[in-house]
């Protein structure tokens, strides 16, 4: 929480509502702050950061509104999870339903071998292949976060990209589940209505995180950011993965000292799609993209058992569709 708080910058143009917003969506989209983790209260945050109590109220507003936070009565305000894995209560009913299962099996004379087989051969039938989106602001990032997620869905689950510039071409009746980043979620959502969406945890990529390992103490880096809301996304993030790095600034695209900035650096990270700045750079200056994937552990322990538990919710109303219709013939 200190990284984050500290990425807030007093002196940026950019407000400190976005600012401020922009680095609690990093930490958490991150995994610094992790679900279920507790946030400061509202006057300790605004205390810290020096700012009325209305401004953190306010930014907490938005990030519960679209998801990314829940109040909980006389406990404080959360990190909320994404995840629709079943809890320990329900997993300790799952116990007692096999329990039941297999004594019936018992009864009618099946064996535990051949009831699991029946089970394996129900669940085959009964497979459902997802529609799965994915959105991103740019095409090449969006794909590299497919590429990341693919190999680990299962076999004969679609995965398709968006951008955001490509919602409105979208048929949300032909999507089972959305994919976001959790910056993205708001918009999504207003698009998405009434199709489930999952925000998915996104990282530095490898080759980010060693660039910024890798540079020198005494450099020089500006970071650029594309959008007012990344500044402190990626103030936290290059803090994070280069923590040695004494001299940094953001730059957020039209601000009055961009251009002097980025001149005066030795080291140019920019956000993906501000690549356009390469041809403004001298020889001696340095540059790289500050690139996201998938944070494959949190796909594991998040994304992969939301899929499922959607899955399982197609299944049941498809069951569901099939029996009323059985009811009518009757």
């Amino acid at each position: 929480m200190d990284r984050i708080i500290e990425a807030v910058d007093r002196s940026s143009t950019v407000p400190v509502s976005v600012q401020l917003r922009g680095a609690l969506e990093f930490g958490i989209a991150s995994g610094d702050l992790p679900s279920g983790a507790r946030l400061p209260s509202v006057r300790s945050l605004a205390t810290r950061l020096r700012i009325s109590p209305v401004t953190v109220s306010t930014v907490y507003a938005a990030l519960q509104e679209v998801g990314n936070i829940e109040g909980r009565v006389g406990s404080g305000t959360f990190v909320k999870s994404m995840s629709l894995s079943a809890n320990a209560g329900r997993l300790r009913e799952l116990d007692v339903k096999i329990a039941e299962l297999v004594e019936l099996s018992r009864e009618c004379g099946i064996n535990p071998s051949e009831l699991a087989t029946r089970v394996s051969m129900m669940s085959r039938q009964t497979h459902v292949n997802m529609r799965l989106l994915i959105l991103g602001n740019f095409v090449e990032a969006t794909e590299a976060y497919a590429r990341a997620l693919r190999p680990h869905l299962a076999a004969g689950d679609q995965l398709s990209i968006a951008t955001m510039d490509d919602l409105a071409s979208i048929d949300p009746q032909q999507v089972d589940l959305v994919i976001s980043p959790r910056s993205l979620l708001e918009p999504a959502k207003a698009h998405f209505t009434d199709t489930p969406i999952t925000g998915v945890t996104l990282i530095p990529d490898e080759a980010t995180r060693v660039a910024l390992a890798s540079l020198s103490t005494d450099a020089r880096v500006v970071g650029y950011s594309y959008f007012d809301t990344f500044v402190t996304m990626m103030k936290a993030g290059i803090r994070r993965f280069g923590p040695h790095i004494t001299e940094l600034q953001i730059a957020v695209r039209g601000a009055a000292d961009v251009e002097a900035a980025i001149a005066a650096a030795d080291v140019l990270v920019y956000a993906t799609g501000a690549d356009y700045l390469l041809e403004t750079l001298r020889p001696d200056q340095q540059a790289f993209e500050y690139r996201h994937t998938p944070d494959i552990h949190a796909v594991r322990k998040e994304l992969l058992p939301t899929i499922e538990a959607y899955r399982t919710k197609i299944l049941k109303k498809r069951r569901g569709n099939v029996e009323n219709f059985r009811k009518q013939l009757v």
